[in-house]
């Protein structure tokens, strides 16, 4: 390990010395050697081997080479000959920059021995770089109040030349205001400044353009150029100035929010925060600060809300334009609003009528007023109401209307009115408005009551039960409320024997008609009487109806025999001679039903006869008549039992005994005897006194007869006397007497009998001519043809 380390400190020790020597041998003088910058690769700068008095050879044998600190091989050495040559083109500005002079020290370093040879290449500057400005524009701001003589340093211009190649001078480009000086700091730098030679009027020339020139001292000289650009800069001395005065313009109604109104504008000649103009408003009201907006940049106005042509027609604004110095101006701004249809027209009620009377004259319903708050032909208006209606549009001054009636109201016709009032504007488009009137028609007691019918036909059946609901009578009346209400009554009757009162009721408030008591079809066929109906009104009116109410019959009355008589003491008998023909007339029952129409409707049947077959009897007549011829053989008496009935439901009936006696002529008088005589009967006490009654009744039923005839034919033989016709003027008693008609014996069906003298011996009686034409006309003519003594014989 010692071994080792011992050469090495020997080897160190020896080049220390070596060192020690080259630095001694290199403190001499260095060589020098010039050459001018941007000389050409490979140029001779001098030949080492003959400055350092070497010989040919001998660089190359000692191992020669050039070092230097830059590190940089800018230069080449020939060891063979010892040239050195340059090795690139050098630029002195970059490679000293601006040091003067410029020197790069190099050494030559020989080995064998070493040795170290101190060397220097001096770079001379040539011309070759123009002055350049660092800013191409050099900005300058100059107040316009700036006095005349005033200096500005301007940016200097930069050369990397050197020495006589450096800046040495400037000049300006021609003009009225500026001169340039050239100052020296006294370390060889100059700079630029610019003068002022006159007042600058920024209004008149707000910027300056100038062209600044850096020339060096080269030959021939570079130049380099700088614009110089000169802003005035402004003082307050402007005011601003409004475009107008006075804007005028017009929006409509209808515009929306945000839009713009108008655009002012102002002009301040000065420049900066002196022309830079904020619009305001200028002691604005509440309402403009509410309507309007300003941009205070640009002047626009605007909308803030919405505008109304019936609220406010125009706007005064006064806007005030201020400079950044204080300085402000003003203009006014007159908005006038066009009005726009949009507000339709009203109507104010003042007054109104909701019930009119009836009948009443022309009267007025309603006063109202209409208007519109628009202008022009959008405040025009007309107003109407439907033309089919009863009513009257009045106009009046400051649009006043007044709605009448056109003449009387009917409430019966029609109750209520809905009247509905139209405004329309003439706008575009046109509004409408409408206003609906509802009139009621109050009633007036102008209307009777009226009924139904003029007249109303009841029917009741007879027999009724009291308290019987027979039929109602009905009235209206075409009022209203009280006038409308109706109460019935019964009016006294125009024959003052009907007992109406008796009769029937009514009900006041409905008109029902009640039967107080049971009618009879055989007392009382029909009546008639009239009822009244009354309405509430005041004055109250009524009316009247004939109501008229038949009685139907009801099949109550059983037929009654007339002919022949069976209330007599002795039977009734009839003579029949022997020879008469078949069809010989007998006799004729002759009965009345006191009922009427088909319960009157008689008809005749034989129940039993002596000899059945004899004797027939017309069913519906009751004549009698012999069936066959009569013979010897055939007994004297015969017994008839005839059967009279009704045709009603159930049919009633009655029964007559008819004796018949068989003569051979009618010289002979003939009394028939009593039956009961012929036969012996012990006399009993208790017989007698009934005989005795009897007879007594049967003389005093007969004395009444005579005595009636007897009378009768007094008033026949003064009435034929007087000139009068034969007809009796009496009539038998109404409940004999078949009134419609419809029975077997008619009201004109009257006979006449009389006594003829010497008749004394016989009670019989003999049916005569009727004494009515009608009669005959119901009698067939075969009968009168075949029984002629029976036409004017009146004797027994």
């Amino acid at each position: 390990m010692k071994t080792r380390v011992e050469p090495a400190v020997q080897k160190r020790q020896v080049l220390l010395l070596c060192v020690f020597l080259g630095v001694y041998w290199a403190g001499a003088e260095p060589l020098r050697y010039f050459v001018e910058e941007e000389t050409q690769r490979g140029t001779f700068l001098a030949n080492l081997a003959t400055d350092l008095g070497l010989g040919v050879g001998e660089l190359s044998a000692r191992g020669s080479r050039i070092v230097s600190d830059q590190n940089v091989r800018f230069l080449l050495l020939n060891p063979l000959t010892g040239d050195l040559l340059l090795n690139e083109k050098l630029d002195r500005e970059e490679l000293c920059g601006p040091t003067e002079p410029c020197v790069l020290p190099f050494q030559l370093l020989l080995e064998k021995p070493f040795q170290i040879f101190r060397a220097e290449l001096w770079i001379r500057d040539i011309n070759d770089h123009s002055p350049v400005f660092l800013e191409r524009e050099i900005p300058l701001k100059i107040l316009e109040s700036t006095t005349p003589g005033e200096a500005f340093l301007l940016e200097r211009a930069q050369d990397s030349d050197v020495g006589t190649n450096n800046l040495r001078n400037y000049t300006i480009s021609p003009n009225a205001y500026f001169h340039i000086n050239v100052h020296d700091n006294g370390e060889g730098t100059i700079y630029p400044e610019l003068v002022l030679d006159r007042v600058l009027d920024r209004e008149e020339v707000p910027e300056l353009s100038l062209t600044l020139t850096a020339l060096d001292g080269g030959s021939p000289p570079r130049s380099g150029t700088a614009l110089v650009r000169i802003q005035v800069l402004d003082i307050n001395d402007n005011v601003p100035e409004f475009v107008q005065s006075l804007y005028k313009v017009q929006v409509p109604e209808n515009s929306p929010v945000g839009s713009l109104v108008v655009a002012v504008s102002a002009r301040d000649l000065d420049t900066g925060s002196y022309g830079e103009i904020v619009y305001a408003f200028f002691y604005a009201t509440e309402r403009i600060l509410k309507t309007f907006q300003i941009n205070s940049t640009s002047g626009h106005l605007h909308l803030k809300a919405e505008l109304d042509y019936e609220e406010m027609q125009s706007y005064t604004l006064t806007i005030q334009a201020k400079d950044g110095g204080g300085f402000s101006g003003k203009c006014t701004v007159v908005v006038h609003v066009t009005d726009i249809n949009d507000n339709p027209p009203e109507l104010l009620m003042s007054s109104l009528t909701s019930s009119i009377a009836e009948n009443s004259a022309e009267t007025i319903v309603a006063v109202f007023r209409i208007r519109d708050k628009d202008s022009g032909n959008n405040a025009k208006m007309l107003c109407s109401i439907q033309n089919d209606l009863p009513f009257l549009l009045n106009p009046s001054v400051e649009n006043f209307y007044t709605l009448v009636t056109n003449g009387a109201l009917d409430r019966e016709s029609r109750d209520e009115y809905n009247i509905t009032i139209t405004v329309t504007d003439l706008g575009t488009p046109r509004l409408i408005t409408q206003h609906n009137i509802t009139l009621l028609v109050s009633d007036v007691n102008d209307n009777a009551p009226a009924f139904t019918k003029t007249s109303y036909t009841l029917f009741i059946q007879e027999n009724n039960s009291p308290a019987l609901h027979i039929g109602s009578v009905s009235a209206t009346d075409r009022d209203a409320g009280a006038n409308a209400q109706v109460t019935y009554s019964l009016l006294p009757p125009q024959d003052p024997n009907l007992p109406l009162d008796s009769l029937v009721s009514i009900n006041a408030d409905n008109g029902h008609l009640f039967a107080l008591r049971a009618l009879d079809f055989e007392a009382l066929q029909a009546f008639e009487f009239r009822v009244g109906a009354t309405d509430r009104g005041a004055p109250a009116l009524s009316s009247q109806a004939l109501v008229r109410v038949q009685v139907l019959d009801a099949n109550d009355n059983a037929p009654f025999v007339l002919y022949p008589l069976q209330n007599g003491s002795a039977p009734c008998t009839e003579l029949v001679p022997r020879a008469a023909e078949p069809g010989y007339l007998v006799s004729k029952v002759v009965a009345v039903d006191a009922d009427s129409g088909q319960n009157a409707w008689l008809s005749y049947q034989l129940l039993k006869a002596t000899e059945p077959g004899l004797f027939g009897v017309w069913a519906h007549n009751g004549e009698v008549r012999t069936a066959r011829p009569l013979s010897e053989r055939d007994a004297a008496k015969h017994r008839l039992l005839l059967l009279v009935r009704d045709n009603g439901e159930p049919p009633l009936s009655a029964s007559v005994t008819l004796h018949v006696l068989l003569v051979d002529g009618f010289s002979q008088p003939y009394l028939p005897l009593p039956e009961a005589a012929a036969e012996a009967a012990p006399a009993d006490p208790l017989t007698v006194y009934l005989v005795i009654a009897l007879a007594s009744v049967s003389s005093l039923f007969l004395f009444s007869v005579l005595a009636f005839i007897a009378v009768r034919l007094c008033r026949r033989s003064r009435a034929g006397s007087g000139g009068g016709g034969s007809v009796p003027e009496g009539h038998f008693p109404g409940h004999l007497v078949d009134v419609n008609g419809t029975g077997t014996l008619s009201q004109s069906y009257q006979y006449e009998v009389c006594l003829r003298s010497g008749s004394g011996t016989t009670n019989e009686f003999k049916f005569l001519k009727p004494m009515i034409s009608n009669l005959q006309s119901q009698s067939t003519g075969k009968e009168a043809e075949e029984y002629p003594p029976f036409r004017n014989d009146l004797g027994f």
